[in-house]
């Protein structure tokens, strides 16, 4: 009997664990997809894979097209390309300015940050950007479900006016990016932001 009632005890404490994470998990989508509009001094453009070939992955494309539909909508006048140096040999935020110039966005409009590794780092590197620069306000655009931690990273390290446009792309293994995302919030919310 007491058998039973231990594992009831623990197929509730497992299935109520996972309520949570799916619960926390469509509420960060949710939020992820309310772009907050608004005009900003800079935007942050955070980075993902690069092809073999040298160009963007669909999800940087998305991004980036996104980005260059805000520049033109007058969002932001100057923009900041954030990543690391990836395992396909290309530096993420040389390969993304390439890309705006192609698509018409001045070279003299965009800042390099070829050191955000990670959304952290992307965070940290764009504080010290705008400290340099005089930048008070930014908008990030990324994935959907990246959104919520990206604004919450930005905004502990002091930007009081954070505004986000998610990319216009929707793929199946958004399932698992999502999932992901909801531990990575919960990691940064208790996280100790250092600049």
């Amino acid at each position: 009997m007491k058998r039973r009632r231990w594992f009831r005890f623990l197929l509730f404490l497992l299935l109520s664990g996972v309520a949570a994470v799916l619960i926390g998990t469509g509420i960060l989508v949710i939020a992820g997809l309310r772009d907050v509009p608004g005009k900003a001094d800079v935007a942050l453009v955070l980075g993902s894979k690069v092809e073999l070939d040298g160009t963007p992955s669909r999800r940087l494309q998305a991004r980036l097209d996104k980005t260059v539909e805000l520049y033109r909508a007058g969002s932001f006048p100057e923009i900041i390309v954030s990543g690391g140096f990836g395992k396909e040999g290309y530096d993420e935020s040389v390969v993304m300015r390439d890309y705006l110039v192609a698509q018409g966005i001045p070279a003299g409009c965009i800042l390099l940050d070829g050191d955000g590794v990670t959304t952290y780092a992307s965070a940290k590197n764009t504080r010290q950007i705008a400290d340099q620069h005089h930048f008070q306000s930014v908008h990030v655009v990324t994935q959907y479900f990246h959104i919520p931690r990206s604004r919450l990273v930005l905004e502990r390290f002091g930007f009081k006016e954070v505004y986000s446009s998610h990319a216009e792309l929707f793929e199946a293994r958004d399932v698992y990016s999502s999932l992901r995302e909801f531990f990575g919030y919960l990691s940064y919310r208790f996280r100790n932001m250092e600049s």
